[in-house]
């Protein structure tokens, strides 16, 4: 090799503000996935803007086919935002979560769980004499009906929240924390612990619980639950690499809450719910009209979730070990 053939300073110096030794920089790769989620929600909105049905007026329940719709319009973009920037890097698609491997024994394991713990938290409750329940509210056909609609719309829930707060953007800030961690202090074996524990405060609990902020009938108990439960599904991925536990408690967890027992979900209510149920007593015990995550017994119930998590689900080697 000659002299001409290395690379100038000045095009070493370039490459070095784009690429790192973990490739493209984090802080480039999460400018092009917000650059590419607005484009694609623009072009989502464009052509979905005849098909939205009128918005519904305020405490209207909220009705299953919309919101099937409008979840999944919002994972496609923002898996789709992060398929493109994966491309771009090079980097397998399963680092950010949907992981193939265990994908359905995680799913239902996790489904499990969410429908057991939601019931744990509505039987205490309902132990407490804060929460009524006051009857069935749909025959047969019109539960099959709601219920399996509910189920594949709280799926869809489960899919995007979870990718939103702990995919592409967990993944790609904790590289980037750890990187500079790494940068301070050469010899420190935490860093990609460091970097996946502050992203996971950044997204799990500030994402995540501001993404609950604007549901009507939130309160400040129902946000710490929110946030709790964000840090329970950041154990998850920090334990096993995948999203999939975490995605099949979410929607049974939902499902149970919105349709079986017909309680608020974060102060909202569904239409088609099959159980009647009303609280009673103190806000800070029932929930209120926030729901059961209005409790303060929502507590214990996440932190034994963590101890299931712990003690089921065996910590594998994960893209944030490599």
């Amino acid at each position: 090799m000659t002299d001409t053939d290395l690379p100038s300073p000045a095009h070493s110096q370039r490459s070095f503000v784009f690429i790192g030794k973990d490739g493209l920089r984090a802080g480039w790769s999460l400018l092009l996935y917000l650059i590419f989620v607005a484009v694609l929600a623009a072009v989502v909105a464009g052509v979905t803007m005849g098909f939205h049905p009128p918005t519904p007026k305020a405490g209207t329940p909220q009705a299953p086919l919309p919101t099937i719709g409008g979840e999944a319009a919002s994972f496609f973009v923002v898996a789709f935002a992060a398929f493109l920037v994966a491309g771009i890097e090079r980097r397998p698609f399963s680092h950010y979560g949907l992981r193939a491997a265990a994908l359905l024994p995680d799913l239902l394991k996790g489904m499990a769980w969410g429908l057991a713990m939601l019931s744990l938290l509505v039987g205490m409750l309902a132990l407490s004499g804060v929460l009524v329940f006051d009857g069935v509210a749909l025959g047969l056909g019109e539960a099959l009906r709601y219920g399996g609609l509910w189920f594949v719309a709280f799926c869809l829930v489960g899919l995007f929240e979870e990718f939103l707060t702990r995919g592409f953007l967990q993944f790609t800030l904790a590289r980037g924390i750890a990187g500079i961690v790494s940068a301070i202090s050469p010899t420190n074996t935490y860093a990609r612990t460091i970097g996946f524990w502050v992203a996971a405060a950044v997204f799990s609990v500030g994402l995540f619980a501001v993404g609950h902020l604007f549901n009507n009938g939130e309160t400040a108990m129902g946000l710490v639950s929110v946030a709790l439960a964000g840090l329970t599904f950041a154990y998850v991925l920090y334990r096993t690499g995948s999203l999939w536990w975490a995605i099949g408690f979410h929607a049974t967890w939902d499902w149970a809450q919105s349709f079986l027992y017909g309680v608020p979900d974060s102060g909202g209510m569904m239409q088609g719910h099959l159980l009647l149920t009303h609280p009673v007593g103190a806000t800070w015990l029932s929930g209120g009209a926030t729901g059961p995550e209005g409790s303060v017994l929502v507590i214990p119930v996440l932190l034994l979730t963590i101890l299931i998590i712990h003690r089921t689900l065996p910590r594998r080697a994960t893209a944030f070990d490599a």
